[in-house]
């Protein structure tokens, strides 16, 4: 199932059918899962627990986040170029020495610093309002809530993982993915918005941030992924 998700359940339906037609030790596999986990329970929000301030805000949001991820995934598995925040995700999807923590990071990083701030723009574009807007702000931090409990999760399960290895070299595993933090990362998210948002007068300046963004994005999952084991 390919093309571009109409509504939340859409997005849902195709992280569930990637999730059940990848290895489960698969580099992609491990990103899809917990982000299918954190795309669960915005659905849930969505249905009238009074999550967010704007659901219709936030289902646009939803889709234009997942849209990115999904886009991603569509090209990798046609053997397309890859967009260059996701490029080492999938480059390095097989590579041995690596643990599933670090591919839910190096996941995450893409995500929320990359394509997080793309998803707001366009959601903002499209429903002709702006990051500025009251509500917007607080919605972004409720979507950055469920994923931060996510990353919560991975992390403690790790910990616990490495708590049975009898190994040093567990040691620079933990060293590399305690130095990305999800909270900085959701504040420069922001930075990014309010950034791009600003530079939309200017398409050919818009254009070169974008790019100078993936690239740099790119950069530090690469470090994420760097064979511990």
């Amino acid at each position: 199932m390919t093309g571009s998700p109409a509504g939340v359940q859409d997005v849902i339906d195709r992280l569930r059918d990637i999730d059940g037609s990848l290895p489960a030790d698969d580099g992609a596999a491990v990103f899809n899962r917990m982000y299918l986990e954190v795309t669960e329970r915005v659905a849930e929000g969505l249905r009238g627990s009074h999550t967010f301030h704007d659901d219709a805000f936030m289902a646009h949001l939803d889709v234009a986040f997942a849209s990115l991820w999904l886009t991603a995934y569509d090209a990798a598995q046609a053997g397309q170029d890859v967009p260059k925040a996701w490029a080492p995700l999938f480059e390095r999807r097989a590579t041995p020495g690596l643990l599933p923590v670090q591919f839910a990071l190096a996941g995450m990083n893409a995500h929320i610093e990359h394509d997080l701030p793309l998803a707001v723009i366009a959601t903002c574009r499209a429903r002709r309002t702006s990051p500025d807007r009251p509500g917007v702000h607080a919605d972004y931090e409720a979507v950055n809530g469920l994923l931060a409990a996510a990353e919560a999760q991975i992390r403690r399960s790790f910990l616990s993982e490495a708590g049975r290895l009898v190994d040093r070299r567990v040691g620079h595993v933990v060293h590399l993915v305690s130095s990305w933090d999800i909270d900085k990362a959701r504040d420069l998210a922001w930075v990014n918005v309010e950034a791009l948002w600003t530079m939309r007068p200017v398409p050919r300046l818009y254009r070169r941030y974008s790019d100078a963004l993936a690239r740099t994005v790119g950069m530090t999952s690469r470090c994420l992924l760097t064979p511990c084991l």
